[in-house]
């Protein structure tokens, strides 16, 4: 009874002439459903960058509010790492798909010598972006997208 009712479903499919529509669809869809799915996951992980490196220059703003004589390393000796604002925003979240390396943190002003409590003080970190989906990679220049994220503290005197 089933072979039966099998061996007529056969037939009838090879009648229509339609057996291999679907898979045909589908190659042809795959590709572009693949591509949707990787520039969802771009977009997903550029969000995520960007958000990482907000964080990073908020917590070396901070620390630079508290401390404006010490934004690098090389500012002195008591601004050696862990003590210094770079240090700081580059290791705010040390886990995840962020790779410090390829940050730069700059501050404004530059010449902070002349700073006193409530001047504001910005903290800028640049971050090299690579983008992974083959179609839009070549669209940028070298594949990447420098995001730059900034934050502004005021300076505060801790010493009152």
């Amino acid at each position: 009874m089933i072979k039966r009712f099998l061996s007529l479903r056969w037939r009838r499919l090879r009648r229509s002439g339609e057996t291999g529509q679907s898979l045909v669809e589908f190659a042809l869809m795959l590709p572009f459903l693949l591509l949707m799915l990787m520039g969802t996951l771009d977009v997903g992980r550029l969000y995520f960058a960007y958000v990482a490196i907000q964080n990073a220059a908020g917590e070396g703003a901070l620390y630079a509010a508290i401390h404006p004589n010490c934004i690098h390393a090389s500012d002195g000796p008591d601004c050696a790492d862990p003590n210094n604002a770079e240090y700081r925003a580059r290791h705010e979240s040390p886990a995840g798909g962020i790779d410090w390396r390829r940050t730069t943190v700059e501050v404004e002003p530059v010449d902070r010598s002349g700073l006193r409590e409530g001047d504001p003080i910005t903290l800028i970190v640049h971050y090299d972006y690579y983008i992974l989906t083959p179609v839009i990679s070549p669209l940028v220049k070298d594949g990447k997208l420098q995001l730059t994220a900034r934050a502004v503290q005021n300076v505060i005197d801790l010493e009152k």
